[in-house]
């Protein structure tokens, strides 16, 4: 059973500091009345409080049993008090009654228990408290203040016993014989304190030798400059007074107490003592508080009764802790995790030269530098990807599954002709819908070839898609690489070659534009053969196809290569399981809401169903084919427009189809949440917030701000990066929104107040968004093909950066005559040699090939005219800049600071 130390000291009658002191006395250390303890500790502390009991009762009753002896009592010590004045011839030493009681254990002191002002003489009893020999005053006469007799200051062996304010030693008045102990000042006889036998205990102000009341002639306690030691029971009187020296009783002159002379008020408090112990430190407050004048001092001499003990400073032993930290925290967060107050961290580092406050962000590598310092050993956090966990899937049954058509996507270089291959395979004109003939959007088609159906997507070829086409090619099986028989491989034909490499797919080459005059397919094969990819007519695995978009030819080679490829790889899905695919477009239709076109990987999807894509989730309202048909399923490999979504998808999320609606809607929070952190923590700047300011202030860093607008999530986040791209060190490119739809009002507001630019790609602007943008004065810009949105980007980067000049020599001259002038200074009589001199232009001067002077032309004079300029062969007065050490024949180079374009 555990208790605290204040409920042990109730239920054994002691006092919170006696426990705590013989716990402290038994190497348990304990620091307040509060304190838990355990089981051994409280037995313990019984054991010490029973042989404590035990051993004051033997000693009360040993005082009791010789206590009787005291009354033949043969000489009253207080002459006043007795009928017949006791005189005592002088010289003669006192006789000395038997000890008083409670003086008993006094007398078997070792000069070792005496403080140190003894001396360590011991003091026989009856012995003379004054110096040996002298003579002593008779009765009523003054004992002169100075004598060694009675007098005795601190530090003496006389007694001390109740002085006087301020006064070092025990005088007596005039007149009275015996000696005054513990009296008022001026008073004559004897004044005995509220229930108290015989002595004053408790000193006056100003004294260390105050006896606390309720106590019968003991010291109890240590006083102000002793060691706090509590006198026990038995009348012991181990505290000696300040700076003084403590006496046996026999030696004290003092009235003998007797058991009769014992009032009831001594033994209630002996019965209190029994009860209780030691007297309560509260108790000995009131008391204190109702002496009047002497309390201030009293409770000042009895405050040291209560402090505890300084206990011996325990080794205290390093304890060093694990502790898990996250990325990124803050000083406060730190604090608490390692259990120590922020400050200590703050004072810390501070010391170290960084000034950081609670809230100041650290990275993981400086907190474990901190952490190393408290004793803590750091850990990163593990991060659980919920994303990840969410979209992690069971492994197939091989007995379910069965062949799909193969997913192929076309890459290669702008313009080698990727969709007029599509055209002339699907037999369409797909072509003349793209702005600039440029492929904007990802599309997805499917096509029957014997009976077999091949599924095609079509993804942008040119460097601003890599995004798009990084999703093109993990979407699909099989890669068609399209490269212009004429052109060779430029460099996005690098790029899709590297991305369907990493994505680990067949890559069939299509050498397109064959029917060209300049085509050389063998050049191509030749580059080709660079990157890794040997034709198989050289002995390589790639298949190369020489077609023609134009004229058909090679067509069939190419589709039956594409099912050939399909077939080895054999590729499965099951289609009897809950659908699960990609995004390969979405946008937001005026009529139908959000739209994305989807392709089911896994699986079939139905009308009807509900699914989760990302953020967004919603029932599957209508579903409609490559070809503009509305169908009820769709099964692996299938490419489908899906309507029924809460949002426009990002392009590129895995869709999944669930149980219930309200299972995707948590399943769209939970990836709402999760993009939120990755965000901020995304948008935390790598450049510390003094470093950007600093760098503001200086002008050494602009910001950009875009909005971007387009008709389709793919083609927004084609223009972000292809614009973030453009960040340097200077300008800061900073895409402050992205959006699907038509520009409208709250896109002008946004712009307005960030002081941003509007791009909309393949949008307009509302009549209210462009009267608000042309009353905000926002700068709105509407385009269709993608290179023409960078290169005014970059157009308006330029702008914004610094501008770069250049020396430009404008012309020589040679100084032939030079002429003093008062309040000019020396003017160079020169003759210009070639090029021209312009006014404000700079010159340096050079003496002998050493160049002597580079400063600003002041003044520019032909004869006494002030000219914008002298050419070539003419003769000029220059004034330069405070210099006047000129000399004939010095060379004047003059020249310009141009700005270099960018």
């Amino acid at each position: 059973m555990r208790m605290r130390v204040y409920e042990l000291g109730r239920s054994l009658g002691r006092s919170n500091q006696e426990i705590m002191k013989i716990l402290t006395q038994n190497g348990c250390r304990v620091t307040s009345h509060m304190a838990v303890l355990e089981e051994k500790q409280i037995e313990m502390v019984r054991k010490k409080v029973e042989a404590n009991e035990k051993s004051k009762m033997e000693n009360q009753k040993n005082t009791e049993g010789e206590a009787p002896k005291k009354k033949n009592i043969t000489q009253v010590f207080h002459p006043q008090n007795s009928r017949s004045g006791i005189s005592r011839p002088a010289g003669q030493k006192s006789q000395k009654p038997a000890r008083p009681a409670g003086g008993q254990s006094q007398e078997k002191r070792t000069a070792a228990d005496r403080p140190a002002a003894q001396g360590g003489e011991r003091r026989p009893q009856g012995q003379n408290t004054g110096n040996s020999g002298e003579r002593r005053p008779q009765n009523g006469e003054r004992r002169p203040q100075g004598q060694n007799g009675e007098r005795r200051s601190q530090g003496q062996n006389g007694e001390r016993r109740g002085n006087y304010q301020g006064q070092g030693g025990e005088r007596r008045p005039q007149g009275q014989n015996g000696e005054r102990r513990g009296n008022y000042q001026g008073q004559g006889g004897e004044r005995r304190p509220q229930g108290q036998n015989g002595e004053r205990r408790g000193g006056y102000q100003g004294q260390g030798g105050g006896r606390p009341q309720g106590q019968n002639g003991e010291r109890r306690g240590g006083y102000q400059g002793q060691d706090g030691e509590r006198r026990p029971q038995n009348g012991d009187r181990r505290g000696g007074q300040r700076g003084g020296s403590s006496i046996p009783k026999a030696s004290m002159e003092s009235k003998p107490l007797t058991k009769e002379s014992r009032t009831r008020t001594d033994r209630n408090n002996d019965r209190n003592r029994k009860n209780s112990g030691e007297d309560k430190f509260d108790r000995l407050e009131k008391k204190n508080v109702s002496r009047g004048n002497n309390a201030g001092k009293n409770q000042k001499n009895s405050k040291p009764q209560t402090v505890k003990p300084a206990p011996a400073p325990e080794k205290k032993e390093d304890e060093i802790k694990n502790i898990i930290l996250p990325e990124t925290m803050t000083i406060r967060e730190l604090a608490d995790k390692m259990k120590v107050q922020a400050a200590a961290i703050v004072k810390k580092l501070f010391l170290q030269g960084k000034i950081v406050t609670v809230n100041h962000e650290i990275d993981y590598e400086t907190a474990e530098e901190i952490a190393l310092e408290f004793n803590c050993i750091a850990e990163p956090e593990e991060k659980v990807d919920v994303i990840a966990e969410l979209l992690k899937e069971d492994e197939e049954d091989e007995s379910k599954m069965v062949p799909r058509p193969p997913v192929v996507c076309v890459m290669g270089h702008v313009d080698h002709g990727k969709t007029s291959l599509l055209d002339a395979i699907r037999h369409t004109h797909v072509i003349a819908k793209e702005a600039g003939g440029i492929t904007q959007h990802i599309g997805a088609y499917m096509v029957t070839i014997n009976g077999q159906k091949i599924t095609f997507l079509d993804t942008p070829g040119h460097e601003a898609f890599t995004a798009m086409r990084m999703r093109g090619a993990n979407a699909t099986d099989i890669a068609i690489l399209v490269v212009a028989a004429d052109d060779g491989v430029m460099p996005q034909t690098i790029e899709a070659i590297n991305h369907a490499k990493a994505a680990g797919i067949e890559i069939i080459v299509a050498i397109n534009k064959i029917d060209k005059p300049s085509a050389n397919i063998e050049r191509v094969k030749q580059e080709l053969s660079e990157y890794e990819l040997i034709p198989e007519d050289w002995g390589g695995s790639t298949i190369c196809v020489p077609v023609s978009a134009h004229t058909g030819e090679g067509m069939d080679t190419l589709l039956e290569m594409i099912l050939l490829t399909a077939e080895v790889n054999e590729l499965k899905a099951n289609p009897n399981r809950k659908a699960r695919g990609l995004v390969i477009e979405a946008q937001l239709d005026k009529g139908k809401g959000p739209v994305a076109t989807v392709l089911v990987q896994k699986g079939t999807l139905h009308v009807g169903d509900p699914i989760a894509a990302g953020s967004c989730f919603g029932k599957v309202r209508a579903m409609i084919d490559d070809k503009g048909r509305r169908v009820k399923e769709a099964g692996p490999s299938v490419p489908v427009e899906i309507l029924g979504l809460s949002d426009v998808p990002n392009a590129g999320e895995i869709f999944v189809q669930t149980d219930s609606e309200k299972e995707a809607r948590s399943f769209a929070e939970t990836f709402i949440s999760e993009n939120k952190e990755k965000l901020l923590e995304e948008t935390r700047s790598k450049m510390s917030l003094d470093d950007l300011f600093s760098q503001i202030q200086a002008g050494n860093l602009k910001e950009l701000n875009i909005i971007v607008k387009a008709d389709v999530q793919g083609s927004v986040e084609a223009v972000k990066q292809s614009l973030l791209k453009l960040s340097n060190d200077e300008v800061v490119v900073k895409i402050i929104h992205g959006g699907v739809g038509a520009i409208n009002e709250s896109d002008v507001t946004l712009a307005a107040t960030s002081n941003a630019i509007i791009i909309g790609f393949n949008v307009r602007p509302d009549s209210t968004a462009k009267a608000t943008a042309e009353r905000e004065g926002v700068d709105l810009r509407l385009y269709r093909v993608i290179y023409d949105a960078i290169a005014d980007v970059e157009a308006a980067m330029k702008g914004m950066l610094d501008p770069i000049y250049e020396e430009k020599v404008i012309g020589h001259a040679e100084v032939r005559q030079t002429f003093k002038a008062s309040g000019v200074g020396t003017i160079a009589g020169s003759y210009v040699l070639d090029g021209v001199f312009q006014r404000n232009c700079k010159v340096r001067i050079s003496r002998e090939g050493k160049q002597i002077y580079e400063g600003a032309l002041a003044s520019l004079k032909r004869f006494k005219d002030d000219v914008k300029e002298v050419k070539a062969g003419y003769e000029c007065g220059l004034v330069f800049d405070k210099f006047n050490d000129l000399q004939e024949f010095d060379q004047v180079e003059a020249y310009i600071m141009v700005e270099v374009p960018r």
